[in-house]
């Protein structure tokens, strides 16, 4: 191991991997965090790469050795791939009796069977495989130690592999793979680094529980069967891209999405107290700080979705589903811009296949609910309509805060549906003044309203909201149950 510095400086550049570990000066490993932005994460290539990289390099196109100085805490697993790229097999077996995990990966998924398999070490090969590393592991293109070897010409590597049990991978592209691996979108993350838990009855397009590099996180998984269909794969691209534009404190946090991998996933912050659905289920009726509170979530996280420029996002499917519980009680909205939306103008839009109800079996693609109550006459009646039919779901949800029963309670939602939309009907707000102020039932009374010009917008909801809560404060009507969330 004493060359090993003199190696590294004429043959590497700092990397650091995924799940990789790094040396100490107590030759103790630590836990290394990968795709650090604060460090140097330039790809450097040990001799031949990955033989469905869309840039094939050999050792020839890699120029000469970059002449780089070995920083400090060299990253143990570069140490590994560097050594089985050269076929060092003492090396190898030095650093894996050291305690390196034998699977450790590169920035491109690759470990160090990838790489020997490549280079033709067939020692190498045999002490990686006796050391039980994962003969079927696949990098960032789907490659396997042993396609990597039939590729290249190493007969003898790859009889081997085949004769462990390899398997060669039919390989499929997804429906987003990029020609080039520059092109990779920022969001990109490892599917080695999710941990996706297998929960029976979990329904197609759902979002389930993960966990990524020990965060937990909550996984939409594109079902395969869609990726031939491309008006799916364009509804998964749509919400992927409003995700990871959408920021705000009131709207779900995107994480990052698998799209050069199958199965392709979006990934979203997990909030473990579930949706306001459950919540008004539980609690029924909120107290007036509590309602007035989450009014203030969803008003500030809609207004933010409206006031996106150039475009603002308009949800069309605001209910209490859609809106999460983080693990400090405030709310956060999701399921946003996954209703496909025609425009007609600058303001004005409609619904794309108006008819259609909803279809567990496709993921990403969510047309109307003609049974949901919360959407707005306009919509239901198949209208043109603008941003304003948020602010009707809004006035339904405020509704059912303040009231703790469903609107119209208990007829089914396809009676109210149509009693609200068709009909024009809107139920009595119950709840006695003394408890709440007037100027609330007043709002939900103007969000609901069937003229679409006599709903406020959200900017104007939340500068009505923030009165209310002042003057309620300064009456003293409840005195130190209202709380503000920063405090």
């Amino acid at each position: 191991m004493e060359n090993v510095a003199a190696q590294l400086k004429r043959g590497i550049s700092r990397q650091f991997s995924t799940g990789s570990m790094r040396r100490t000066l107590s030759r103790q490993f630590t836990r290394q965090s990968s795709l650090d932005p604060r460090r140097n994460n330039m790809r450097f290539s040990f001799g031949r790469q990955s033989s469905l990289d869309p840039i094939r390099r050999s050792p020839e196109s890699l120029g000469c050795e970059p002449k780089m100085s070995v920083p400090e805490n060299l990253d143990s697993t570069m140490q590994l791939l560097f050594m089985a790229s050269k076929g060092d097999v003492d090396g190898v077996e030095e650093l894996l009796d050291e305690g390196i995990d034998v699977n450790s990966i590169d920035l491109d998924g690759r470990t160090a069977l990838h790489i020997a398999s490549c280079e033709g070490h067939y020692d190498v090969v045999k002490v990686l495989l006796s050391r039980r590393a994962n003969i079927d592991a696949r990098d960032r293109w789907g490659s396997t130690a042993a396609v990597d070897a039939k590729y290249y010409g190493n007969t003898e590597v790859y009889n081997l592999l085949k004769a462990r049990g390899a398997k060669a991978p039919k390989t499929r592209k997804t429906p987003m793979t990029v020609g080039n691996p520059k092109e990779v979108p920022e969001y990109e993350l490892n599917p080695l680094e999710l941990q996706v838990r297998k929960v029976d009855g979990i329904s197609k397009g759902t979002y389930q529980v993960a966990k990524w590099n020990e965060t937990r996180v909550s996984v939409k998984i594109f079902d395969k069967d869609s990726y031939s269909d491309p008006e799916r794969v364009n509804a998964f691209n749509h919400e992927l891209t409003l995700l990871a534009k959408a920021r705000h404190p009131n709207i779900v946090q995107f994480v990052g999405a698998v799209t050069q991998n199958l199965p392709m996933m979006i990934v979203v912050e997990h909030n473990p107290k579930g949706d306001l659905s459950g919540y008004l289920q539980k609690k029924g009726r909120l107290s007036p700080s509590k309602a007035l509170r989450f009014a203030l979530d969803i008003a500030r996280g809609m207004n933010y979705l409206h006031e996106c420029k150039p475009d603002p996002f308009i949800h069309c499917d605001l209910r209490p589903k859609n809106i999460l519980l983080d693990r400090g009680g405030q709310l956060k909205i999701c399921g946003f811009g996954l209703v496909k939306l025609s425009k007609i103008s600058e303001d004005n839009f409609k619904v794309v296949k108006h008819e259609a109800h909803i279809d567990k079996s496709i993921p990403v693609l969510i047309t109307l609910r003609t049974a949901d109550y919360y959407v707005a006459p306009e919509i239901y009646k198949n209208n043109i309509f603008d941003k304003r039919v948020d602010v009707h779901s809004f006035g339904v949800i405020l509704y059912e805060m303040t009231e703790g029963v469903s609107i119209f309670h208990p007829k089914p939602p396809e009676e109210i549906a149509e009693l609200i939309c068709m009909e024009g009907r809107r139920p009595t707000i119950k709840t006695k003044s003394k408890s709440y102020p007037p100027e609330l039932k007043e709002l939900i009374e103007e969000c609901w309203h069937p003229d679409i010009s006599v709903r406020p917008t959200f900017s104007e909801i939340i500068c009505r909201l923030d009165i209310i809560v002042l003057n309620c404060s300064k009456q003293g009507w409840w005195k130190d149950t209202f709380k503000f969330p920063w405090k």
